[in-house]
């Protein structure tokens, strides 16, 4: 982690992103805990996101991705509170807060997120997962024993 940090303030240039190359993996479900180990090696919030978005359309070598800017290809999440106060915000499936009075809260920040210019609730998106895992459930027949 050291040695990223060090590369990255010498001027290299470094990106994030997430593949399925191991077991258990899903493709882009790594990226939010990528950003999170940068801010762990050294990077400012500010500095994870860049390596996300700018830096990773850099090493792609696709000058059209990267940047909010007309005529460039961006897909974008809409979220509820400032990424650069917690990285946790960009979880899906919320993040679990403890106030002042100690209560738990569980926040769903991820207000919308827009492909290809069509926008999409995420959390519409999620009920529909759920609703649909549970039917799924309903309908399997029981495990048989051997």
């Amino acid at each position: 982690m050291e040695f990223v940090n060090d590369y990255k303030n010498q001027g290299g240039v470094v990106a994030v992103g997430s593949d399925t190359g191991f077991l258990f993996s899903l493709w882009g479900f790594g990226t939010i805990r990528e950003l999170e180990m940068l801010e762990e090696a050294g990077f400012t919030p500010l500095e994870a996101i860049h390596a996300a978005t700018e830096n990773g359309a850099k090493v792609v070598k696709n000058p059209e991705l990267g940047l909010i800017r007309r005529g460039y290809l961006a897909d974008l999440v809409v979220l509820t509170e400032n990424p650069l106060a917690d990285m946790k915000i960009f979880y899906g499936n919320g993040v679990t807060r403890v106030g002042a009075d100690r209560k738990e809260a569980h926040e769903q920040c991820v207000k919308y997120t827009i492909r290809d210019g069509v926008v999409f609730d995420s959390q519409a998106l999620l009920r529909d997962a759920r609703e649909m895992v549970t039917k799924a459930k309903q309908t399997q027949p029981p495990a048989s024993k051997p």
